[in-house]
């Protein structure tokens, strides 16, 4: 059985890091569940409908009242987001010390991300990282989401941006040394790393990038987007913008143009990104990589 969550509709606003331009929007599948503690637990429950990359611990003794109640929360269908985070967090205000809360904590970190409510993403991944710091899933999503999250006012932002870099840099770490577990084919245990690694990578880019380390956040911009399926324009984006100011400017004109063929609100922003690297480079040396 392999279950995920649907398509995750990501808002970020990036004024700080765009100098005005909204990030736009764009989205992600959540791969496959590859947690092999969890596979083992399937003959006792269902399995929920996310469950992270992880290399967790043993779960503790089961609880009857318990296992019904995360299975009604994991039977809660995908079509009512709000509520299935309402009766995850009535779970967790019941059973605060309960076996499944890193199920529940990582449906949380998913959910409240679709509904772009950030603080509580954070609020939740963190305590999954506290008790789970194997969940490779949370680790990529809050290392690609913390540093895109920024604008003028975020407090500490140098800290923020070397805690997403840590998170991803973690993620990228733990993801060769996950096992297959047997009910994944090997294209599928393929797509779900790749898609973890990408938004780790991704959220390397972003990172550097904010950090105006241009040079740096290209090689990661372009394995993000390389590893992912379905590309983020605003990794395109961001790519052909630190490839401008690296004064590559081919290969800002090929991001661009990648980032253009999207549908999306960046589509205009990337056309005239084309615009601009072409005029640029008709007046300027490009540097050789």
């Amino acid at each position: 059985m392999k279950l995920a969550v649907s398509k995750l509709v990501l808002t970020f606003a990036g004024a700080a890091l765009l100098a005005g331009i909204a990030i736009a929007q764009s989205s992600q599948d959540a791969p496959p569940s590859l947690d092999p503690n969890k596979q083992k637990a399937k003959a006792q429950t269902p399995a929920p409908e996310v469950t992270p990359l992880t290399l967790d611990s043993a779960p503790p003794p089961v609880n009857a009242e318990e296992d019904a109640a995360i299975k009604a929360f994991r039977e809660a269908p995908l079509t009512d987001i709000p509520k299935k985070d309402q009766m995850g967090e009535e779970f967790l205000q019941k059973y605060p010390e309960s076996r499944y809360r890193t199920d529940v904590y990582a449906w949380l970190v998913r959910g409240y991300l679709s509904q772009g409510q950030i603080d509580k993403m954070e609020t939740y991944g963190t305590k999954e990282i506290e008790i789970n710091p194997g969940d490779a899933q949370t680790l990529a999503i809050l290392g690609s989401t913390l540093p895109r999250a920024m604008n003028a006012n975020t407090p500490d932002p140098q800290k923020r941006l070397d805690l997403a870099e840590q998170y991803s840099k973690k993620c990228l770490e733990l993801l060769p040394t996950l096992p297959k577990p047997t009910e994944l084919s090997d294209d599928d245990f393929a797509k779900a790393k790749n898609q973890t690694a990408a938004m780790a990578y991704g959220g390397l880019g972003v990172v550097a990038f904010r950090r105006q380390k241009f040079a740096e956040a290209i090689p990661s911009l372009e394995q993000s987007v390389k590893l992912d399926p379905n590309p983020d324009p605003v990794n395109y984006f961001l790519l052909g913008i630190a490839n401008q100011k690296a004064s590559h400017f081919d290969d800002a004109v090929s991001a661009f143009t990648k980032c253009a063929a999207i549908p999306g609100g960046l589509q205009a922003k990337c056309q005239a990104g084309i615009d601009e690297s072409k005029k640029l480079a008709s007046t300027q040396l490009s540097t050789p990589k």
